[in-house]
């Protein structure tokens, strides 16, 4: 680089190779023998002083380049100037000299225009002759000593991925494979011919030979050396900038302002304009850009956010933290701005507090929180995102604090529903499918959810089923009551009685609870009546239903009071007996109990147990438990341990009223039911896009793999190392820890199967909660993965709803479809046939759901085609032609005529067009949706896979774009796009296939279908290479769990390298929501400890994890189980001590392992 700051000096670096033709030296000249050691070996670019970098950034100006005439003839000179002695030619007799001077004359001219030409031209083939030429010339002398140059630097090594084997012939880089480059030319390169190829470029530049360097460029430094490292860094360096026209190319000439004068020749006017400008300069500019925009636009927050994280862009070049924290300084005066102009914008509240939380301390940040949610209390973000940062604070996080802040922010957001409700019946306008109500109860169920997330990951059970059963009761099955006061009254009775909740045997709902109660208690009252004498006094029992619930509860409840207050009573001589009992068998154990926690435990083991005994009872112990009166009490010791544990396992109406609250519409009623069962892992279908609030939440509170997502995973894996020979590969299904218990698993497809039986009271016909139930009978009778039963295990319980409800067509579909799951076509043929000739006959309002049904009977008979029976695609064909022609539907006997298929395809023509208008104002549902799959697989069956592609792509140009992102109908259609891509892969070309993929994952990130199909596609047809970029890319833009796991996933399953593995963890745990992923951190712990067996690693990830997520107590259990060789027993007691001060829920006493091991030896 210093060479084109001083071009006066030299323009060659090979002196051997210059602009004119050296003379060759005899070999018998003694100065040729004698040369010296190779210089450019000396090359001290490795040891730049950091000190000359400001230095050369203040002198650096760029070069100008000369005319190519003035240019070579300077070099001419210089060469001959500073051509070495042993180099130059003997003078010839003057005579031979005058005879040839104007021969050699003309053959100087006649070379350079033809090397002028040449390099006109651009003839590469040439050059690369040329260098070839060059190099096997050059290479063979001196070898030996080159590679065994004493100069070699031993401080920094750099490999290539792919090794060069010049560099192991030479010991180094070969001289002549050393790239050169010029810097760029701001006065030669104007607008006009800123993409005209240069003249020079092509050519070796006139740099020869590195020997020719003087020292002062030899010490400047390589173009990757510290020092140019530093410049390209260095705010005061100017870069070139291509600034598209802000007008249209067919405006004016005299709008067009040039950048120079210079170079300009009056042709016609570039599109483009190269402007330049260093770091400041940019900072200058765009600064002033963002301040005119916010003063005329000061109302438009995209501004205001994308000047914000401008600033976050100049922070990331400050060198020094002062600077960052200044620059910080401004970015929070710059949304404090953006707030006051903009005071209802969550998301600029959203950024001001993340910018907050750069530099506030904890409480000052809590409180600037709390003061914002007070002038916000309506928006359940802010509420999301502040419950997400307290929840992550280890030093402030206990169970007991976050439940105080999720019931004020649970009263907040059901406070601003009724307000909402209210002032929309003031109105007159009582529609609740007003979407800014809906909005706001879809965000108080989420709100809630998180509460129930917490309360199960932090060891509390029983609490979060209670908590379930008491809104699903209360929002779903309550009465019709007039106030809200007199709604709790009447739910404090019905839970503190001993009726069934939902989800138990023999519930019945709270509103037909109470209606039982009240026939009962008013039959009660007529036999009384009728046996009583009438003498005046009290007439209590005459007065209305509420009032005398109002005065019965009281009682109760005081009755209830005394009764814990006896029992406390008693409780304490016990306790102290059990006491007594305990240190006395310490002491015959050699344990003194009022020693410190040091001297308790002698064995990790010890600790080990008791952790497996902690995850067992977790097991168990996750339904509420219900007082029974008639219990027999035990004295020994067990049964008063069981007594405590029942005791903790009542859940009391105190305890779930703070979190109650009333649900107005059908959405977000659903929503609660839908998230319900997917909490306790019930096979439902997709309820809700995966953009959706609800959906990221679920998937950032993972604690392991859900079983969706782990057979994708596992299939995924079959496929990645069915052709691999490497036994080391693993799984991210081992790492995630997804052990389960059976009887836990089957108890709860029990619960689940009874809660969504109840709640066809509420929603009759909704074929996805149908679905949902006939999956939890088949998975409480049968494994969870099994497909092997002769008979279906849910076809009694199908049978029995069909009979309650023979109109819903629906409901035979669903059957219908399970029986084809378990291999039973025949009886699945004859259900579907049954449902499909009776449509005809049911009224209007349900005929349109024909198509949902037309399309599930031709997926399983497509589904049976593996069978011997080579008639399922006829059988489809005949399925799809009833439903496109609008004929009537009649039982399968031979395969559609060609006129019929005619008629088939005009149909589907027809109502697609029908539908278009429609599709258009946002109103999509599921019967459209697979109106569209039947018709591209109608199409697909009779004309080939591209016609039911374009079917499916012209369906997608029916919405708009932001549309699809927020659909889930669209978003299924398009993963039946994607399905049937990767079906018929093998005629279609790879870019076909890949690029709709990779287009969807941008509009649905958190897609597992389509991430599933990437990574096979991508192993099936393209490098492993490609496909981590594509994951890095995605992994940048637009993080997510998901994305995360499918990368680790591949890298696993190939055997990827350790370091690329654990570079993807780290990486992932850097984001702000990642962070707090339980998934990643657990399985980043496992991958330590069972793959790379770095135990020291694994305990350190241990740390940071518990740190970052302090609420999951299976991630406080996995130190426990896994790292109890690393771990000391001082260590686990110090862990134990820590979980308890962080109120997570410990069931099992560490003196019953003790006592449990001295009974054993």
């Amino acid at each position: 680089m210093d060479e084109e700051e001083q071009p006066s000096q030299t323009t060659s670096l090979f002196a051997a190779f210059a602009h004119q033709t050296p003379p060759r030296a005899l070999p018998s000249d003694p100065k040729n023998v004698a040369s010296p050691s190779a210089q450019w070996l000396q090359n001290t670019s490795f040891t730049t002083e950091l000190s000359v970098i400001n230095d050369a950034v203040s002198k650096y100006k760029p070069p100008y380049d000369e005319e190519e005439e003035e240019e070579e003839d300077k070099g001419e000179e210089l060469n001959t100037n500073k051509r070495p002695p042993q180099y130059d030619m003997v003078p010839s007799s003057p005579s031979d000299a005058s005879a040839s001077s104007d021969e050699q004359q003309r053959k100087k001219r006649k070379k350079k225009k033809k090397r002028r030409k040449r390099e006109e031209s651009g003839d590469s083939r040439q050059l690369y002759d040329y260098v070839a030429t060059l190099s096997s010339s050059s290479r063979k002398p001196g070898v030996q000593k080159w590679a065994s140059s004493s100069t070699a630097n031993e401080k920094d090594y750099y490999f290539d991925s792919r090794g060069d084997r010049d560099n192991l012939a030479f010991g180094c880089i070969y001289r002549m494979d050393v790239a050169r480059y010029k810097l760029y030319n701001s006065k030669k390169v104007s607008e006009y011919n800123y993409f005209r190829p240069s003249k020079r470029v092509g050519r070796l530049d006139g740099d020869s030979d590195i020997d020719a360097l003087d020292t002062k460029l030899r010490s400047g430094g390589r173009y990757w050396s510290a020092k140019y490292a530093a410049i390209e860094r260095h705010k005061n360096l100017k870069r070139v900038r291509i600034v598209a026209p802000s007008k249209p190319l067919g405006s004016s000439v005299a709008d067009y302002i040039p950048l120079s004068d210079e170079g300009s020749d009056g042709g016609a006017t570039s599109s483009l304009t190269v402007v330049e400008e260093s770091w400041e300069d940019e900072v200058l500019r765009k600064t002033k850009e963002f301040n005119k925009m916010t003063r005329e636009r000061p109302q438009d927050e995209s501004i205001w956010l994308e000047f914000a994280e401008f600033q976050d862009k100049v922070a990331s070049m400050q060198p020094h933290k002062g600077a960052r924290l200044q620059t910080l300084e401004k970015k929070i005066s710059i949304l404090e701005k953006a707030t006051e102009l903009n005071p209802d914008s969550e998301d600029l509240l959203l950024s001001l507090m993340k910018s907050y939380q750069s530099r506030d301390s904890t409480d000052v940040l809590i409180k600037r929180w709390e003061k914002i949610l007070t002038a916000n209390s309506w928006s359940y973000k802010l509420w999301r995102e502040f419950l997400r940062v307290a929840q992550g604070e280890f030093s402030r996080f206990k169970v007991s604090e976050m439940r105080k802040m999720y019931a004020n922010a649970i009263q907040a957001l059901a406070g601003a529903c009724i307000k909402q409700h209210r002032q929309a019946h003031l109105s007159g306008n009582a529609n609740p499918v007003d979407p800014a109500i809906v909005q706001l109860e879809l965000g108080l169920v989420d709100v809630f959810l998180g509460l129930c997330r917490l309360e199960w990951q932090a060891g509390y059970q029983e609490l979060t089923t209670a908590l379930f059963q008491a809104e699903i009761e209360y929002s779903l099955f309550c009465p019709l009551v007039l106030s809200e006061q007199s709604k709790r009254r009447l739910f404090e009775h019905f839970w503190n009685s001993n009726g069934a909740r939902i989800g138990e045997d023999g519930a019945l709902g709270w509103s037909t609870w109470i209606e039982k109660e009240e026939e009962e208690r008013q039959r009660l009252i007529s036999e009384e009546a009728s046996s009583v004498v009438e003498e005046g006094g009290w007439t209590g029992w005459f007065q209305p239903s509420s009032e005398t619930k109002e005065t019965e509860i009281p009682e109760s409840t005081t009755e209830r009071d005394v009764a814990v207050e006896e029992s406390d009573d008693g409780s304490d001589t016990k306790d102290v007996e059990q006491k007594d009992d305990i240190e006395s068998l310490l002491k015959a154990l050699g344990i003194d109990s009022a020693a410190e926690a040091d001297n308790k435990i002698e064995d990790t083991k010890t600790w080990n147990k008791w952790s497996k005994a902690e995850m067992a009872r977790d097991f168990d112990h996750w339904m509420p438990f219900r007082s029974n009166s008639d219990r027999v009490s035990h004295d020994d010791a067990s049964a008063d341990a069981e007594d405590d544990e029942q005791l903790l396992s009542t859940i009391l109406y105190e305890d779930v009223s703070d979190y109650l609250f009333s649900l107005n519409s059908e959405e977000a009623r659903l929503s609660l039911i839908y998230q319900f069962i997917d909490f306790y892992e019930g096979r439902i279908a997709q309820w809700t896009c995966t953009n959706s609030s609800s959906w990221v939440e679920k998937k950032l509170s993972l604690e392991s793999l859900p079983n969706s997502l782990l057979e994708d995973l596992r299939e995924l894996h079959d496929v990645l190392t069915q052709k691999l020979t490497d036994p080391l590969n693993t799984s991210l299904e081992v790492l995630s820890n997804s052990s389960d218990d059976s009887n836990m698993r089957s108890n709860m497809m029990k619960f689940l199967r009874n809660a969504i039986l109840l709640c066809f009271q509420v929603f009759p016909q909704n074929y996805i909660l149908e679905e949902a139930a006939l999956v939890a009978e088949e998975l409480s009778n049968t494994r969870m993965n099994s497909t092997s039963c002769s008979v279906t295990p849910c076809r009694a319980l199908a049978k029995t709803l069909l009979k309650n409800n023979r109109q819903d067509v629906l409901l035979c579909g669903v059957y219908a479809r399970r029986e084809a799951f378990f291999r039973n076509i025949d009886h699945s043929r004859k259900v579907f046939d049954m449902a499909l000739s009776s449509i005809d006959g049911l009224p209007l309002d349900v005929r349109p759901t024909a198509s949902l049904l037309y399309f599930w009977y031709a997926e399983a008979e497509l589904g049976n085609s593996h069978s011997e029976n080579s008639n399922s695609s006829s059988r489809a064909m005949h399925i799809l032609s009833c439903l496109g022609s609008g004929a009537k539907y009649t039982p399968f006997k031979h395969p559609p005529s060609s006129l019929q298929q005619l008629r088939t395809r005009q149909g589907f023509k027809d109502r697609i067009k029908m539908l278009s208008s429609t599709w258009a104002r946002g109103m999509v549902d599921d019967h459209s949706a697979a109106l569209i799959c039947s018709a591209a697989l109608f199409e697909e069956l009779t004309s080939g896979c591209p016609s039911a592609l374009e079917v499916l792509e012209h369906s997608f140009t029916m919405v708009l774009p932001e549309r699809r992102r927020h659909s889930r109908q669209l978003e299924f259609l398009f993963n039946y796009y994607v399905r049937l891509l990767f079906k018929n892969r093998k005629e279609l070309k790879i870019s076909k296939v890949w690029e709709p993929i990779v287009k969807g994952l941008q509009i649905y990130p958190l897609n597992s279908h389509l991430h599933n199909a990437l990574v096979k596609i991508g192993h099936l047809y393209t490098s492993p290479n490609k496909l981590r970029w594509t994951f890095d890319d995605y992994c940048q833009k637009k993080p997510s769990v998901i994305t995360w796991l499918y990368a680790l996933s591949f890298e696993m399953s190939i055997g990827g390298s350790q370091h690329r593995i654990r570079g993807l963890f780290e990486r992932a745990l850097e984001d702000d929501k990642l962070h707090n992923s339980v998934i990643l951190w657990r399985s980043y712990i496992e991958y330590e400890r069972s793959v790379t067996y770095h135990i020291s690693a694994a305990k350190r990830v241990f740390f940071r994890a518990i740190h970052a997520c302090p609420w999951s107590k299976k991630l406080w259990l996995d130190g426990f189980l896994k790292l109890n060789s690393v771990l000391t027993v001082k260590e686990l007691s110090d862990l134990q001590e820590v979980m308890r001060d962080k109120e997570l829920n410990l069931r099992t006493d560490i003196y019953e392992i003790l006592l449990q091991d001295e009974m054993d030896t």
